[in-house]
Parts: C-alpha cells; structure tokens; sequence
C-alpha cells in the first residue's frame, strides 16, 4: 500500500523511556509474515490510566481493560497488543481469549493478570485466534528491549500507511521528563473518548487519579476532535503508562501539561494525515458560538459530512456546503451573523457571498493539500479546532477489499 502524501518526512525519533521495554513479532493472528503483536513491559509500580470508546459494542479487550483501570496497583505491568482482529462482536469467547492472554502474558512475565493489558484491532466478528498470540509469548519476553518502540508502533497498524510515533521532553523542577507515544489509526475513526489504539509513556511520577483526570481533559482537545468518516470504532483505547523512573512527580505540573498535549495533538494529527484515501489535510476553526459545545458540534458537521470532503477531494471551492452544514448541526445560528473564510479568504458574510469573493483565487487555494476552512457564528464566546481529512475513491477501495 502507497504511504500517505500527507505522512510525515519520517518517523519521529522516540527517546527511550526508564522502565519500559517493547518487542515485536509476526503470531500470524490473520496474515503470515507480518508483524501483528506487541509487547510492552513495564516496571513494578507504574502508574496506568485509560480512556476508551463509548460505544455500545466495544470489543472483549476494552471492557477488560475498563474494569481493571484504577485496579491493581504495585508489581509490574503490561501492555499486549496484536493487530488483524479486533476480538469484537466475539461473545463469550472473546472475553475468554482475553483472559487466556492475559493469563498467559502474566505467567510469563511474572507479574499478576490484573496489571495485564490487552487491546486487538482488525477485523469484527471473527474469533480471536489466541492461541497463536500465547504461542510467542516466550519470544517477546526474549526480544524486550528498552529502544524498540518503533518496532512496536509498526505491529499495531492495519490499514495505516506509515507508523505514527511522537515525543516531548520537559523540564520540571530542574530535571528533565520523557513523554513518548504511538498510535494506530487510517479508518473508522471519529472517537468519541480517545481514538484507535494510542499508548504514551512517560518516566515521571503521578498517581492514577491525577493522570486519569489529565488523560481525560486532554483527550477532549486532541484525540475526540479528529476525523475521518464519521465512523466511531469498537476498540479505541488510550492507555497511558508512568513508570517513576525519573523521580519527578509532575502531578499538577503545566509544563507535564503541555508536553502531553503536545504528543497527543500530534498523534492524533498523524492519524488524520493517515486518513484512508486521504488527499488533503483540514483543520476546521470554529468561532463566534453560543459556547464551545457549540463550536465543536459545527466543527464536525462540517468535518464529517461527505458533501464538504468531496467537495474538498475534488478541489471545488463549493462554501455553499459548508453553510449546509453550519445549519444541520443543531448549534445556535444566524445566517446574517456567519462568516465562512477559506485560509484568509473571506468567501461569505453578513448572510451574502462576499463581495470581493474571487473564484478563481478561491480555487487556487484548494489545490494546496492543507487547508483551513474557518466559520464564525457571530453570536458568542465559543471556539474549537477539529481535523479532518478529505473524502477520495481511495477510501471506497480500502474499505470494500477490506476482509479480501
């Protein structure tokens, strides 16, 4: 599969985080000869805290790592992760391969299944092949490594083009922090809690409480304003680890803050450049709302209707979609109030075509392959930003030879 025009130059160099170690191998769990399981192992008394998808029909994996989220507390810690099926929609027997892995992952390593955490992605409805996974346990616990994170963020992608990978570094109290993330993502992705399959790591010192309520916060800015086709998946995990191993407690920290933020944006933003199909690049600007609810809502309903991201694929600078949308979204509006804009380019305002609009300036600027699409409400305070990517045939192709 051709790497996405919108990817990144590379893969962003992750610095190795204390008390973490990672490996990777090919378990065959649907393809032969293709890495499909990671390993992440964390040291005795790590902090691990979540968010996860909201939806009705959330996979064997998710629910397990929800009841065990602010649990257990104190030995070691893992993280188990296989691509090509998503053990969902998989009845009792998808809760019980989850706890033949977790079982098996805790023997192995020696730590408790109740610090085992497990997430799948890939396909629905198809049993989960557990025993392939359990079967190369003993290799992965061979292979750990501090510095294989890379190799880790390769095993979890399954339609992606390219592994998504970000870091920060920051400075608390005179000593430096590590923060350092990878995320899977291309398809069925508009999450409502965190997105896909996303784990950061980090060698500072927070207690669960701190960082479930951090998570959470940031999530709602990053990783629950992206899109790509309005389609929210059954396994969307976040899980986030602290290790202690630097000996900072950040807790309450804004500087910690921010760096979170800062990889979460990114990886979320990744995951839309990433988009299935995806051509063009677009970040939404939301301003003028009754209240940031509001914001957000017009924000999708224009990041997700199909009409506006073929209109974008096509290059066809039809704002008359984006007013379409602004109306449906169920958010307080005015037609004589709005403003559209694409980049600095007021098309629309004042309930009227705009008098200096220019198609054919409007028109060159959507041939760029990263837009802005900005809409000001006129009415209030409220503001927010969501990503979004264009809706190309490429999309129509992955996803109708998906299972093929």
């Amino acid at each position: 599969m051709a790497v996405s025009p919108l990817a990144p130059a590379s893969f962003h160099v992750l610095p190795v985080i204390d008390g973490v170690r990672f490996a990777a191998i090919a378990a065959g769990v649907r393809y032969k000869n293709r890495t499909d399981v990671m390993l992440a192992e964390l040291a005795a008394g790590s902090t691990v805290a979540g968010v996860f998808t909201t939806s009705a029909t959330r996979s064997a994996a998710v629910l397990d790592c929800q009841a065990k989220n602010g649990g257990a507390k104190g030995g070691k810690a893992a993280f188990l992760v296989n691509s090509g099926n998503s053990n969902a929609f998989t009845g009792k027997g998808g809760a019980a391969s989850v706890a033949a892995i977790a079982d098996a992952v805790a023997a192995t390593m020696g730590n408790d299944a109740s610090r085992v955490f497990t997430s799948s992605t890939g396909v629905i409805g198809e049993p989960m092949p557990h025993e392939r996974i359990t079967a190369k346990l003993g290799e992965l616990k061979d292979a750990l490594r501090a510095d294989a994170i890379d190799a880790a963020a390769k095993a979890i992608m399954t339609t992606d083009t390219f592994p998504k990978g970000a870091a920060a570094e920051v400075r608390v109290g005179g000593k430096t922090v590590k923060i350092a993330g990878i995320a899977k993502g291309s398809g069925m992705i508009a999450p409502d809690m965190a997105t896909m399959l996303v784990y950061i790591f980090t060698d500072a010192v927070i207690g669960h409480a701190a960082l479930q309520e951090l998570l959470g916060e940031i999530t709602d800015r990053t990783f629950n304003c992206i899109t790509v086709d309005n389609d929210t998946s059954t396994s969307d995990t976040l899980l986030m680890a602290a290790t202690g191993a630097s000996g900072v407690d950040v807790t309450g920290d804004a500087a910690f803050a921010a760096g979170l933020e800062k990889v979460m944006l990114d990886l979320a933003l990744q995951v839309v450049r990433d988009g299935e199909g995806a051509t063009k690049f677009v970040e939404v600007q939301v301003s003028g709302a009754a209240d940031n609810k509001d914001a957000r809502k017009v924000g999708l309903a224009i990041a997700n209707s199909p009409l506006v991201k073929t209109a974008i694929a096509g290059q066809d600078a039809n704002w008359g979609r984006i007013v379409m949308a602004v109306g449906k979204s169920g958010a307080r509006a005015d037609r004589d109030l709005l403003s559209i804009r694409f980049g600095d380019i007021t098309v629309a305002r004042d309930g009227f075509r705009a008098p200096e609009y220019s198609e054919e300036e409007t028109s060159a600027y959507m041939k760029q392959q990263e837009l802005v699409i900005g809409v000001d409400l006129g009415i209030g305070p409220g503001f927010a930003t969501v990503w979004t990517c264009d809706l190309t045939h490429g999309y129509i192709d992955i996803n109708a030879d998906y299972r093929s």
